[in-house]
């Protein structure tokens, strides 16, 4: 028979309902945009980082299935042409217009990229954990999960001096939410894209704030069929929500805008001009707030506390 009752039922299909909450965003703006580089670079699935099979996800190879066994030397070119050209190009591009960036940083990518790391810091970006490797948690016994993302954070310590506030693994497994809130030192946790603002989840005692991330705001659109083909989509995409958004700010119910990039992707000529473009689109406009993540989990947190 079917259960009505919601204490069957662990997914929230309601969430802040008709009537968000208000933001209360700084400076009484309109929007929160947020920018999330993804440096997953020498961080990917591939046999000389003791995987089974080669990288099979987002590059040019639309469709690419893994090599058991044996190295892709294309795939991994790909992936080397975002650490080598593509981050720079994104890096200039923001620090040129003073404009804040998070950082997803896979902490074996990280490692393997000091210069990169270095640019990062001197830019001020935050640097959010996207786990110890680029790979795919979903059959991943708990225990070895769990051992990784203590890992990640100890690597990252290391690396960046300070413990990753930020999470955001990506090819997580129904476990990680639970591992995340486990652990406890992290103040935001982005394995979602349910919502256009954060929201807090609880797990018995322990309450954990998420604030969603996006699959379609996110230029792994270039890397998957349907996707955007053009530069041109990409922008017209990026400017729709943006309006749509904005004008929702504007009208009294202020959301937030969440768009993700990776170095392979956008970075390349072609692409990295459709996101120029967005950018100046953003910044002729006022009243917005373009922030790092996790500014925008403090001021959720400050203005809507857990449980209040």
């Amino acid at each position: 028979m079917f259960d009505i009752s919601k204490a069957s039922y662990p997914r929230d299909m309601i969430g802040h309902g008709r009537n968000p909450p208000a933001a209360k965003w700084p400076g009484g703006a309109n929007i929160a945009v947020q920018f999330v580089v993804n440096y997953e670079e020498g961080g990917e699935n591939c046999i000389l980082h003791g995987d089974q099979a080669s990288e099979a996800f987002l590059s040019e190879i639309v469709g690419a299935a893994p090599w058991p066994g044996q190295r892709h030397m294309n795939m991994e070119s790909i992936y080397e042409y975002g650490a080598r050209a593509g981050f720079w190009r994104l890096w200039r591009m923001f620090t040129e217009r003073k404009m804040d960036v998070t950082v997803y940083g896979v902490a074996t990518a990280l490692a393997r990229s000091p210069e990169q790391l270095a640019a990062m810091k001197e830019a001020d970006w935050e640097i959010a954990t996207h786990g110890l490797k680029w790979i795919d948690y979903r059959d991943t016994p708990i225990e070895q999960e769990r051992a990784d993302l203590l890992e990640a954070i100890r690597i990252h310590k290391k690396l960046t001096g300070e413990r990753p506030l930020g999470w955001y693994l990506g090819r997580c497994s129904e476990n990680t939410l639970k591992l995340v809130m486990e652990e406890g030192g992290f103040e935001y946790y982005a394995d979602s894209y349910a919502d256009d603002l954060p929201y807090w989840v609880a797990d018995g005692e322990r309450k954990q704030l998420v604030v969603p991330y996006t699959l379609d705001s996110n230029d792994m659109r270039f890397a998957t069929p349907q996707g955007f083909n053009s530069g041109d989509q990409f922008f017209s995409y990026l400017k729709d929500s943006f309006d749509v958004l904005y004008a929702e700010g504007a009208a009294g119910s202020p959301k937030m805008l969440s768009i993700g990039l990776h170095c392979r992707l956008v970075g390349r000529p072609g692409r990295a001009a459709s996101l120029a473009r967005f950018l100046d689109y953003v910044q002729s406009h006022d009243k917005v707030w373009v922030a790092k993540r996790i500014d925008i989990a403090r001021h959720w947190a400050k203005i809507h506390p857990a449980g209040a």
